[in-house]
């Protein structure tokens, strides 16, 4: 181990910055480098399509701020492009080589691509980033024609949201009978009639079949032999996890970085994963490693990466949180906590308030506007679902634990090239 060392971070977004901000407040004072592809600060990712694409924030208004003097060195608008995990090398562009003690993996996902779409008109567009919110903006203010949606998903349901709320009409076609679908028929329901309410279309259970392109308009032929024309079409029918730099490296890559329990990634040493990339077995539920693309995981699980990276893989804690996510359209607040996607089947917990049974057990919770009822079924929840395999670690603090130094500060606990097996996933 080198006397000065230096970790990176590669991914500038939230989970980036949740753990950037850890390793600071848990005194770790060596070199700390953060690399990202877009050539802005960490910013609140969430108010992209709602308040930077109906105008009400500029770009420089959702930047996140910094709890801690990070005293970090930025890499913006520079894209990792291999990582040599032997070596501990990450490279950039122009043969540029930046070497780590300790790596953590939040890049995030990138927004899935619907084959057959023409994706080389501006006017057929992704919403994920602030750039993509500015090209949206632009393609509406090209024309007065209806605006689309392609998924109803949370994304496609605010988007909707967001066209009705400037005045433009929009139509959301998906896959599913229903808005918010795999959400459960009641929440399901009471989404479908919110849109109605609101006059925004709904093409449910179809799909896009042929695409017209022309000077004036965008041409949407569907399999229920309806044609939608259109002056902005936007792509919002999931992500995948941006891993493609990490091929190659030794890590296992299906869907995400698969991780275990502690967030250290499986197949090399001193790598830990967070956010949406990141694939690991939240103990709550199961042992089945999955992804969780929700903000505030993004945010807990940075901070969790950071103090189990310090820590060392031995003496690592499981990070086995109770998943949160809200969503906010026409003033109403749509809550998810928990596993809802898990669920065979559903229960009202209360008026507003859907339950999701996996074998006789409560999984997840889905709230209708009712913040008060799920703030009471979140705590039930919590104390239902407790950590199967509760971790035993030393304290972590910058003057005590494996990674104290003699000066009171954090240095990092090495781990050894061999890394664990395949064991956990099967229950081992």
């Amino acid at each position: 181990m080198s006397e000065a060392e230096r970790i990176v971070i590669a991914g500038a977004g939230v989970a980036g910055l949740r753990a950037a901000e850890r390793l600071r407040e848990l005194g770790y004072e060596d070199e700390l480098v953060i690399i990202g592809d877009e050539p802005r600060r960490p910013y609140h990712r969430p108010a992209v399509n709602k308040h930077v694409l109906s105008g009400a924030a500029r770009s420089h208004d959702v930047t996140l701020s910094s709890y801690v003097d990070l005293d970090a060195r930025w890499r913006l608008g520079t894209r990792a492009t291999r990582l040599e995990a032997d070596r501990r090398v990450i490279h950039l562009p122009g043969g540029e080589e930046i070497r780590y003690d300790g790596l953590i993996v939040a890049t995030g996902v990138v927004p899935r691509h619907l084959p057959g779409a023409p994706r080389h008109d501006p006017r057929v567009r992704v919403l994920r980033t602030v750039d993509d919110a500015h090209a949206v903006r632009r393609a509406l203010a090209a024309s007065d024609k209806p605006a689309v949606v392609i998924g109803s998903g949370l994304v496609g349901c605010e988007f909707a949201a967001s066209m009705r709320q400037m005045g433009r009409d929009v139509t959301v076609v998906g896959h599913a009978r229903a808005p918010l679908y795999r959400f459960g028929p009641n929440i399901s329901a009471a989404m479908t009639d919110l849109h109605t309410r609101h006059r925004a279309g709904l093409e449910m259970g179809t799909e896009v079949r042929h695409w017209i392109t022309t000077r004036e308009s965008v041409g949407l032929h569907l399999a229920n032999s309806k044609l939608l024309v259109a002056g902005c079409v936007v792509l919002a029918i999931g992500s995948v996890p941006a891993v493609d730099w990490l091929r190659g490296s030794g890590l296992v890559l299906e869907d995400g970085v698969l991780c275990d329990a502690s967030l250290f990634a499986i197949g090399v040493a001193d790598v830990v994963a967070a956010g949406d990339v990141a694939r690991w077995p939240n103990l709550r539920f199961d042992e089945v490693p999955r992804r969780v693309e929700h903000w505030i995981n993004a945010v807990e699980m940075g901070r969790a990466a950071a103090e189990n990276l310090l820590a060392g893989r031995s003496s690592a804690t499981p990070f086995a949180p109770v998943p949160r996510a809200w969503s906010g359209q026409y003033q109403v607040r749509v809550q998810m906590v928990g596993m809802p996607s898990l669920g065979e089947d559903t229960v009202t917990l209360a008026e507003g308030v859907t339950g999701f049974i996996r074998s006789g057990r409560l999984i997840g919770i889905c709230g209708w506007d009712r913040p008060r009822e799920m703030l009471k079924w979140t705590e039930e929840l919590t104390e239902r679902l407790p950590v199967r395999t509760p971790a035993k670690r030393r304290p972590l603090s910058p003057v005590a634990g494996e990674g104290a130094s003699s000066t009171g500060t954090y240095r990092l606990v090495r781990t050894a090239a061999s890394t664990p097996g395949h064991a956990w996933l099967s229950g081992g």
